[in-house]
C-alpha cells in the first residue's frame, strides 16, 4: 500500500504560481511512476503531468506543456508540481498518484487506470 498527501494548493491570481508537493509513504517511492491529475466542476479528471521512478522522463498535457514543471525528489518521498503562468482554466482539484508499473509506455502514463493509488487532492483556484 502507499499513502498519498498533497499539500500546496491555494488561491493565486492569474499569471501566478503555485507549487504542490504530493509525500508518499508505505513502499519504496523510487519504484513508483507518479502522475499529477486534475478535475473541474462538471468535468472529467484529466491528466496534467507524469515521471518515470527514476525521474528520466517526464510527460505532459498539451494545455500546460512550457508552464507547469513535475519532479520528484526520491530521497524526500516527494513528487512536485511547479505551476507558472496559472490561468482560470488551471482551476480543479489536483491529484496526485502512483503506479507500481515501472514499465509504462510513454502512452500509459497519460490513464487514470494505470495508476493504483491516489492522494486525497488538493483544491487550487486561480482567479482571473
Amino acid at each position: 500500500q502507499v499513502q498519498l498527501v498533497e499539500s500546496g494548493g491555494g488561491l493565486v491570481q492569474a499569471g501566478g504560481s503555485l507549487r504542490l508537493s504530493c509525500a508518499a509513504s508505505g513502499r519504496t517511492f523510487s519504484d513508483y511512476a507518479m502522475g499529477w491529475f486534475r478535475q473541474a466542476p462538471g468535468k472529467e479528471r484529466e491528466f496534467v503531468a507524469a515521471i518515470s521512478w527514476s525521474g528520466g522522463d517526464t510527460y505532459y498535457a498539451g494545455s500546460v506543456k512550457g508552464r507547469f514543471t513535475i519532479s520528484r525528489d526520491n530521497s524526500r518521498n516527494t513528487v512536485y508540481l511547479q505551476m507558472n503562468s496559472m490561468k482560470p482554466e488551471d482551476t480543479a482539484v489536483y491529484y496526485c498518484a502512483a503506479s507500481w508499473n515501472k514499465n509504462l509506455s510513454p502512452t500509459s502514463y497519460y490513464r487514470p487506470s494505470e495508476y493504483a493509488y491516489w492522494g486525497q487532492g488538493t483544491q487550487v483556484t486561480v482567479s482571473s
